[in-house]
């Protein structure tokens, strides 16, 4: 495959948007519905609050998760995904099929779901 060619691949174009650190782990969150900034870098152990301010803003960018900003005081913002975003949830399960059937079977570690 050329190089041009790939630049009009969808599977290089999805690769794109959600093959970056963390992206998926996010996306894997907010299919639970939405989530304020300290609920998911909890969640995401490890995260840096930078890291996942440029997360949170690249995937808004993509239209993968919108960010609702509540008039008050203190300013309440809470992320989700949109149905772009939503669009992606069954590829996340799919993720997890394949997790828990090939790799978890050679892995003792607990799974985290």
């Amino acid at each position: 495959m050329s190089a041009a060619s790939n630049s009009r691949c969808p599977v290089c174009k999805t690769a794109e948007v959600v093959c970056g650190k963390w992206t998926l782990l996010l996306i894997r969150d907010l299919s639970g519905g939405s989530s304020r900034f300290c609920e998911l870098e909890r969640s995401l152990e490890g995260i840096s609050p930078r890291t996942l301010s440029l997360r949170l803003r690249a995937l808004e960018a993509e239209g993968i998760v919108e960010r609702h900003t509540f008039p008050e005081v203190p300013p309440r913002v809470e992320y989700a995904l949109t149905e772009k975003g939503e669009a992606l949830v069954p590829l996340i399960d799919d993720m997890r099929t394949y997790g828990t059937r090939w790799l978890l079977a050679e892995d003792p570690a607990p799974a985290i779901a």
